[in-house]
């Protein structure tokens, strides 16, 4: 049963045969990761089935690149992964490299931070670079960065504004009293007209990205390039950064653990995080895809 008391022992999914998918996009935290930030037997043994039969797997997430070590060992074939929700393409066989960027440019950036100065009171900012992560002194610190520079994100932002510095590649905003999804509204209507505006933690935290830039517009591309479909595409996703993902995706799935609207967006149900849902779907995939398969006489 999942959190919300809706019972999820199997996928739930539209009528009809699974589609033959040739790509599978799935989210990190909260989907393909347990609450532990591991990645379970089943689920490994479910990527590497994947992989084998033809399928490949793209991790898309909010993660900066160099929090990708939890996959780093699970990484197949192509090795690519969709970070910093859509503003990088990172291939991670090895040290993590940037294959595409898609940054927030520093004027707009500045803009986004002047109307939510303005408009929320008690805001702080984080801004992640291709580099690394600088925060405000009254942002919550980030424990895997302990090395991070702290400053005002004006100062920073203002620094080679004209482009010479490293690319940014998204804002955070936190606020210590909103709710997650006030915070949310409030901020896309101060600043939704500059740059794409989402989240994926349970708190108050925000991630804005350059317009257009989603996990959905660089799958997009990624699909693209190799000539796939949006109908051979199957989704996992569990927070409102992967809305347009999964309603992009010719087939997607919301977690058993995932928020509302992600539900509202996805075409089918599986189990939770903690119940290695990703892995039942694809486990049923390849099920259904040997059935179809003809056979040999003997």
């Amino acid at each position: 049963m999942g959190e919300d008391g809706a019972v999820t022992s199997a996928p739930q999914r539209p009528e009809g045969p699974f589609p033959m998918p040739r790509l599978i996009a799935t989210d990190l935290d909260g989907t393909l990761l347990r609450d532990d930030q591991s990645v379970s037997p089943r689920t490994v043994a479910a990527l590497a089935a994947a992989e084998e039969a033809g399928i490949e797997v793209f991790f898309v997430t909010g993660r900066p690149a160099r929090w990708m070590g939890v996959v780093s060992d699970h990484v197949h074939g192509h090795g690519l992964a969709i970070c910093a929700n859509g503003a990088a393409v990172v291939d991670l066989h090895g040290e993590p490299e940037f294959v595409r960027v898609r940054p927030l440019e520093r004027t707009v950036a500045i803009s986004v931070v002047e109307a939510l100065r303005a408009a929320v009171p008690g805001i702080t900012f984080a801004v992640e670079l291709t580099t690394g992560i600088t925060y405000e002194p009254d942002y919550p610190p980030f424990f895997q960065d302990p090395g991070a520079h702290v400053a005002t994100a004006e100062k920073l932002l203002y620094e080679d504004a004209e482009g010479s510095a490293e690319p940014v590649l998204k804002l955070l905003a936190h606020h210590a009293e909103l709710a997650p999804d006030e915070f949310l509204t409030l901020a896309r209507s101060a600043a939704g007209d500059y740059a794409s505006i989402t989240r994926s933690s349970p708190t108050a935290l925000l991630e804005i990205s350059g317009p257009g830039v989603s996990k959905a517009s660089t799958l997009a591309l990624c699909c693209a390039e190799r000539g796939i479909s949006p109908a051979e595409v199957v989704a996992f996703g569990d927070m409102p950064n992967d809305v347009e993902m999964l309603g992009w995706a010719g087939t997607s799935y919301a977690m058993g653990n995932a928020h509302p609207d992600v539900i509202a967006a996805a075409s089918g149900r599986t189990t939770a995080n903690n119940e290695d849902g990703v892995a039942v779907v694809i486990e049923r995939i390849l099920a259904e895809r040997a059935a179809a398969q003809p056979r040999t006489p003997l």
